[in-house]
C-alpha cells in the first residue's frame, strides 16, 4: 500500500434537469485500498461511478483515474478500470470457464485458457468452472463477475452495490473476494447502502448526503464523531450505523 492517490475527485457537480444530485463532491482514493462511498438510495453514489467510468459527463468539477482525466482522456481512463454493477453480467448458457475465456479473447490476451484457470482458482470456482453459470448460486455468479472484471489486470475496479439482492452467505463470499482484490494491489471504489459492508471492508469511508461528502475517514475516525454510550454502566462504542443515522438522519 502506498499513499499515492489513484482516484482524485474535486468539486464534482451533476444535475438532472432541476434535480441537483451532486453539489461539489471531493475525495481521493489511495492505491491498493478499499474506499467505500456510503449513502442512502438516490444519494448519488451511482452517478459518481458513472462519471468516473466515463459513462456520464459532470456539469462541473474534475476527476482523474490512474492519473488520467475522465473528461479529456476517456480512452486512457477506460483502460485503467473495470466496472461491476449491481447485477452480475455473466452469460448463463456458458460455463464459468467459458465466460472467462470469452472475455480474455475479446481483449486479445494471450493464453486465455490459462488466464481463466488462474482466476477460477483465485476465486474458489475451479470445481464449478465446467458447469453452466445457470446452476451457480448468487454468490458464485458475483464472484465470477468480479473475476471477469479482473481480466487484463486493471489497476482500479468500481463495485457499484455489488451485494444487492444476495443472501448473507453470498455477501460474505463477495466480501472475501473484495478483500483479496486489495491484497493483490487493486484499488477498489465500493458504493453501498449497507453499513455493515462498509464497516467490514473499507479502509476509508465517505458518506454522501444531499450532494455532498459530509464525512470522510477511517472507521475509527468516524466513530470518534459520537461519544460512547453507557448501558448499565458498561461503555458502548458507537457503531457505523449510529454515526450514519446521526449525520444523515432517518428521513427518506
Amino acid at each position: 500500500m502506498t499513499t499515492q492517490s489513484v482516484i482524485q475527485v474535486q468539486g464534482l457537480e451533476k444535475s438532472y434537469k432541476e434535480l441537483k444530485v451532486l453539489r461539489g463532491v471531493d475525495f481521493d482514493v489511495r492505491r491498493g485500498t478499499i474506499f467505500a462511498l456510503l449513502g442512502s438510495n438516490g444519494a448519488g453514489k451511482t452517478t459518481v461511478v458513472r462519471i468516473l467510468s466515463t459513462l456520464l459527463r459532470a456539469d462541473a468539477g474534475t476527476a482523474t483515474v490512474n492519473g488520467f482525466d475522465v473528461a479529456t482522456q476517456p480512452d486512457k481512463v477506460r483502460e485503467s478500470f473495470s466496472l461491476t454493477g449491481q447485477f452480475a453480467a455473466v452469460d448463463e448458457i456458458l460455463s464459468g470457464r467459458e465466460n472467462l475465456v470469452l472475455v480474455a479473447k475479446l481483449r486479445h490476451l494471450d493464453e486465455p485458457g490459462k488466464i481463466a484457470d488462474e482466476l477460477l482458482a483465485r476465486f474458489s470456482l475451479t470445481e464449478a468452472g465446467g458447469r453452466r453459470v445457470a446452476t451457480y448460486s448468487g454468490g458464485m455468479r458475483r464472484r465470477l463477475d468480479i473475476a471477469m472484471s479482473l481480466i487484463g489486470n486493471p489497476p482500479v475496479i468500481f463495485l457499484d452495490e455489488p451485494t444487492t439482492g444476495l443472501d448473507p452467505q453470498a455477501r460474505i463470499e463477495v466480501w472475501n473476494s473484495v478483500k483479496e482484490l486489495a491484497e493483490h494491489g487493486t484499488t477498489v471504489l465500493l458504493t453501498t447502502q449497507y453499513l455493515d459492508e462498509a464497516e467490514k471492508l473499507a479502509d476509508r469511508i465517505a458518506i454522501l448526503h444531499q450532494g455532498h461528502i459530509i464525512v470522510n475517514g477511517t472507521l475509527a475516525e468516524l466513530k470518534q464523531l459520537l461519544p460512547p454510550a453507557k448501558v448499565e454502566y458498561v461503555e458502548k462504542q458507537p457503531t457505523l450505523e449510529d454515526v450514519f443515522l446521526t449525520l444523515v438522519g432517518t428521513d427518506k
